[in-house]
């Protein structure tokens, strides 16, 4: 059971009183509400006050927009709700994550790359002045899972690496920055994502370390944040079986549940063994690698008899409502677990000091135009700057005459686009934004230089009338061009990566035209440079070139930083916190040539 006066809370008696009076006073629908997290369809003072006032709801997680909405959308929340709200972000980059005016400093990352713990804390920091100015107090981050296998979709760039240390050191320090503002934050994804290769929005995935492995890594992660005072973790769907079986050597595997679900993991190993007193969030509960394991009636209420204290979102208000009251009611979800996850939630809003509000909640926020001076500001933009110039990393170098980058050595450069899996969702987020390559072809063309952009063989194939589609794809294999139409023309080829992380598929997809600019065959015929600007591990793809950099993304300030660097005016300074190589011998090799020119 929770000690309110022990870490992370630290309650005096007056919070302590407050969490167990609003408790004493609950109906049972709001104590059921009160272990809902909500994700806003709208921001209209209707829709919110509907929500409050039907479902009683302790939390929300709302979809991103400006400042100066989100801003009205949580000034109705906390003046309107019966109880106080705590209102989350996913400042995981920066205060972009609050709203979608805000800073991006980077993802973690490339934070990680600039190799000073320094860099943590203000991501944390900014994040924190960001988030809560617009009224949010509580935060999905930092991200503590441990990049160990390249082919992992989900958190490749959005974690700090592969190291333990680096990664208890750096989340230290984001957590010191984030919560100097009165942000709570929730570490994820326990027990630990980065090692299965599978996405658990879609499937089923799983930690595979032993007992003894997870205990130095993962185990010590959450062991050493916890006794620094975390306040809250995410519970990921991901099972553990190996350390389950060590603990129930008698239970049928077909019985292992991801963590979210599974009090063994929830209970046993995180409260009991590494003594957790904070408060545990579900990840989102419409992802498969939960709704999977069971009928969704069963799995609402069985969430928070495992030992998470927050349900974070519901699939249907009314259904996800009463099917926790019904597991309630009929002995699924226990009174102690029901009162035990409602003495966390409270005593995370005691923690903030939120009861100390009653009778003047309009006092919570700061007012608007003070509060929408803080976003973006130029001293956030610097720090920016300085992380882009410290974490660009020169990953491979083997080219050894190819810097500087001048219009005196090269005049004309192609640009070559390469993505990934495209469309979905994200595409039509980002429309039509300047994307990496466009600031590139900006920025090379101010300084001199004469820029071609390639455009991508197959797309030029399906703008062409139907009719001459077959045709035109025929003649791509049976009329290849000279390599002379490239050493002729260009004196570099910049290949702009731009494979974007958290999907299924994170790998280059080449297009079928093999032999045409879109894939670097040429690396021996002209001199050529492969830049990522999302993926660390786009080296996997392409072993064959002898230079490759990681930007880690392709913001327009970091390609202004890169093109600097690759005229010699300043230095590659980043250091990869990630196995840019894939384990794999052939990322490391490079056939010495001479080009021809």
């Amino acid at each position: 059971m929770v000690n309110l006066k022990a870490k992370p809370f630290n309650l005096d008696d007056k919070g302590v009183k407050w969490v167990e009076d609003t408790i004493a006073n609950m109906s049972l629908d709001e104590k059921i509400g009160q272990l809902f997290v909500n994700m806003g369809a709208e921001r209209s003072e209707e829709y919110l006050t509907g929500v409050m006032n039907d479902y009683h709801i302790a939390a929300v997680r709302y979809n991103k927009g400006k400042a100066s909405e989100v801003y009205d959308q949580n000034k109705i929340l906390q003046t309107k709700s019966d109880i106080p709200l705590l209102i989350a972000a996913n400042t995981e980059a920066g205060g972009d994550g609050a709203v979608t005016d805000g800073t991006k400093v980077g993802d973690e990352v490339k934070v990680a790359a600039t190799n000073d713990v320094n860099y943590a804390y203000e991501l944390g920091r900014i994040s924190g002045i960001e988030a809560s100015a617009v009224g949010c107090n509580a935060s999905f981050a930092p991200i503590v899972d441990l990049t160990r296998n390249w082919r992992n979709p989900i958190i490749s760039n959005r974690t700090w690496g592969a190291d333990v240390q680096q990664t208890i050191d750096y989340s230290k320090e984001y957590m010191r920055g984030i919560m100097e503002y009165g942000i709570m934050p929730f570490a994820k994804h326990f027990p630990g994502d980065g090692i299965d290769e599978r996405d658990h929005h879609l499937s089923y995935a799983s930690n595979p370390m032993g007992v003894e492995e997870w205990d130095a890594t993962f185990g010590r992660i959450y062991k050493e944040l916890s006794d620094a005072g975390l306040p809250g973790i995410m519970a990921g769907h991901i099972h553990l079986p190996e350390y389950e079986k060590a603990l129930h050597p008698e239970r049928d595997e077909k019985d292992f549940l991801p963590a979210s679900l599974n009090k063994t993991l929830l209970t046993e190993l995180l409260r009991d063994k590494l003594g957790y007193n904070g408060a545990i969030v579900t990840d989102a509960s419409h992802m498969v690698g939960m709704t999977a394991a069971m009928p969704r009636r069963e799995m609402v209420p069985t969430a928070i008899e495992a030992g998470c204290d927050l349900f974070l979102f519901f699939n249907d208000p009314d259904e996800d409502f009463q099917w926790m009251k019904e597991g309630y009611e009929n002995g699924l979800l226990s009174d102690e677990r029901l009162h035990d996850a409602l003495r966390r939630t409270l005593g995370l809003k005691a923690k903030l000091g939120l009861h100390n509000y009653e009778g003047k909640r309009e006092e919570i926020m700061k007012p608007k135009d003070e509060a929408l001076s803080l976003i973006n500001t130029e001293e956030s933009q610097a720090v920016v700057r300085e992380v882009a110039d410290k974490a660009i990393t020169l990953v491979k170098d083997e080219q050894k005459d190819l810097f500087p980058v001048t219009p005196e050595r090269y005049k004309r450069i192609l640009l070559v686009p390469v993505q990934g899996l495209t469309g979905g969702f994200g595409a039509m987020i980002a429309g039509n934004k300047p994307k990496a390559h466009d600031h590139l072809k900006k920025l090379l063309e101010a300084r001199g230089h004469e820029v071609s952009i390639w455009e991508n063989t197959e797309e030029r194939i399906m703008k062409l009338p139907e009719s001459e589609r077959a045709g035109a794809i025929a003649n791509v294999y049976a009329q290849k061009q000279p390599i002379s139409k490239l050493t002729e023309n260009y004196d570099l080829i910049i290949n702009v990566s731009d494979v974007n992380s958290g999907g299924t598929i994170q790998r280059t997809v080449w297009p079928a035209s093999k032999g045409t600019p879109d894939i670097p065959f040429y690396v021996h015929e002209v001199p050529t440079l492969f830049v990522s600007v999302q993926n660390p591990f786009d080296l996997a793809d392409v072993p064959q070139v002898g230079t490759y950099i990681n930007t880690y993304d392709g913001m327009e300030v970091t390609m202004e930083e890169l093109v600097k660097k690759l005229a010699g005016e300043t230095e590659f300074k980043g250091v990869s916190s990630v196995d840019v190589y894939c384990d794999l011998f052939d990322t490391k090799i490079w056939r010495t040539s001479t080009y021809a020119k």
